[in-house]
């Protein structure tokens, strides 16, 4: 290969990874069913059988994984008194980014008296990682949802940790048209930093949060405050015709964390209970 021919072959960009998928569900008869499905790219949905409501779903990322300038969108629409319960196949990686950044987006709508359970497996990030993920949820009058986002910053039975990277989670929660949640968790560019000071995580590397929005939330303050325990709280406030409770947990690794989690999804998510991938 001659010295031009290198030049043009260095400046190919590396192809990345895109991904679009729109669910969209109804009740008929009584029962929850698929009503719209559309996927593109590495955006996959699979659908599990289950013999009663709610409907469950599996998102698939077929890329194996995410690094800066891949882009993945999931669209949910969960008609009036339909139910859902949405997971992933495994835990997303977000790997090293050399430039740009991984972003996901999430768009979630409930109508009067729908229920959402969004309920992804761990997003595991790895050292110089870029990452942004924006989570948005229109619930009408009546409606609930379960949220939950954890992550594990690095693998530490691998030997690995996520030392340096941008890290940035952004939730919008509206009921009937009206902000009741907002956050913007960010972290980095040093990483393990920000995780030791006392005041964030003192040292844990795996954080999760999780929301239900439920006129029953306020229930379940006390079960869920003795499974959280020492390393995170929970609390409650009143929103409109509705309740919001918010649980903030950490843990030294990984496997720590999920042993809490197991139980509160199984605890919050009702007679649907644990994904069954979760399980596995």
């Amino acid at each position: 290969m001659d010295t031009i021919e290198y030049t043009r072959f260095s400046a190919i960009q590396a192809q990345r990874a895109a991904g679009l998928a729109r669910l969209g569900c109804a009740s008929l008869d009584g029962r929850t069913r698929l009503r719209r499905l559309y996927q593109e790219g590495s955006a996959k949905i699979r659908l599990p059988a289950v013999s009663a409501d709610p409907l469950e779903a599996v998102l698939i990322n077929t890329a194996g994984g995410l690094t800066g300038g891949d882009r993945l969108a999931w669209q949910v629409d969960v008609g009036a008194h339909a139910g859902a319960v949405i997971t992933t196949q495994a835990c997303e990686k977000i790997y090293r980014a050399a430039s740009d950044l991984a972003e996901v987006r999430v768009r979630l709508t409930v109508g009067e008296g729908g229920r959402i359970a969004w309920l992804p497996q761990e997003t595991i990030v790895f050292d110089r990682a870029a990452f942004a993920r924006t989570l948005e949820i229109d619930l009408a009058a009546g409606a609930e949802a379960l949220v939950l986002e954890a992550t594990v910053f690095g693998r530490l039975a691998m030997g690995e940790r996520a030392a340096q990277g941008n890290f940035h989670d952004r939730w919008r929660i509206r009921l009937d048209g009206s902000l009741i949640h907002a956050e913007d968790f960010r972290i980095g560019p040093d990483i393990a930093a920000a995780l030791a000071h006392p005041a964030a995580a003192g040292g844990a590397i795996a954080v999760a949060t999780l929301l239900l929005v439920s006129p029953d939330a306020e229930a379940q303050l006390d079960p869920v405050r003795e499974i959280v325990g020492g390393q995170g709280g929970a609390s409650f406030w009143s929103v409109q015709t509705s309740g919001k409770l918010l649980a903030r947990l950490y843990a030294k690794d990984g496997y720590q964390l999920r042993q809490r989690l197991v139980p509160l999804v199984g605890l919050l998510n009702g007679r649907a209970g644990l994904p069954k991938l979760w399980s596995l």
